[in-house]
C-alpha cells in the first residue's frame, strides 16, 4: 500500500524584530539554497544590518520563522519610495529541508498582512527569468500574484527580470 500521507512543515515560531545575529542566519539561509550568486548574498546581508543600524527609516522589515530557535526561513519587505501605498517584497527564502511544506505560503500571507497593516495596497515581486527560478514563479502565481512586465536580458543575457504583483487591500484614494 502506497503512502499517501501528506508531511507538513512544524509550526513555526514568528518574529518581526531583528536581532544582531540574523546577519549570519540571513547569511546562512540565503547561501544554502544554491540560488543566488556571492553578490545578491551580500545585499541580503546589507538590508539586515541596514535595518540593525537605522531602525524603521531603513525602509526594511522582516519577518522570520523560526524551529528550535533557528530561523529557518524570512522575508524583507518595505515601501517603495516615491508611492502612496506601493510595497516591494525584497526576499524570501526558505530553508531547503522546509521547502514545499508549507512554510513559504505561510511566511508570505504573513508578510503580505504585515504590509497591509502598514498601509500598503500593492506588493511588487522581482524575480529571474532562468529555469531554475520556475517553481519561484509557480509559487508567486498560485499565490495570486500577476505577472506585470518581463525586462529582457536585465540581469545577464538570457536572465529577464519578471515582476509581478498582487493588490493587498483596495485602492486608498
Amino acid at each position: 500500500m502506497a503512502n499517501t500521507e501528506v508531511k507538513q512543515a512544524p509550526q513555526p515560531t514568528w518574529r518581526s524584530t531583528l536581532q544582531p545575529a540574523d546577519a549570519a542566519a540571513v547569511r546562512e539561509l540565503v547561501a544554502e539554497t544554491g540560488f543566488f550568486s556571492a553578490e545578491e548574498l551580500e545585499i541580503a546581508v546589507e538590508l539586515v544590518e541596514e535595518m540593525l543600524a537605522h531602525g524603521v527609516d531603513s525602509g526594511y522589515a522582516f519577518v522570520f520563522a523560526e524551529l528550535d530557535g533557528r530561523p529557518v526561513a524570512y522575508s524583507c519587505y518595505g515601501p517603495i519610495p516615491g508611492t502612496q501605498s506601493s510595497f516591494d517584497l525584497y526576499w524570501i527564502v526558505v530553508a531547503p529541508r522546509q521547502q514545499r511544506l508549507g512554510l513559504g505560503k505561510q511566511l508570505l500571507q504573513r508578510t503580505e498582512q504585515l504590509a497591509s497593516t502598514a498601509q500598503a495596497s500593492l506588493m511588487f515581486v522581482e524575480t529571474s527569468g532562468r529555469a531554475q527560478y520556475a517553481p519561484t514563479r509557480a509559487f508567486y502565481e498560485r499565490m495570486g500574484y500577476r505577472l506585470e512586465a518581463t525586462l529582457a536580458d536585465f540581469y545577464a543575457n538570457g536572465d529577464d527580470k519578471l515582476i509581478y504583483s498582487k493588490r493587498l487591500r483596495p485602492d486608498p484614494c
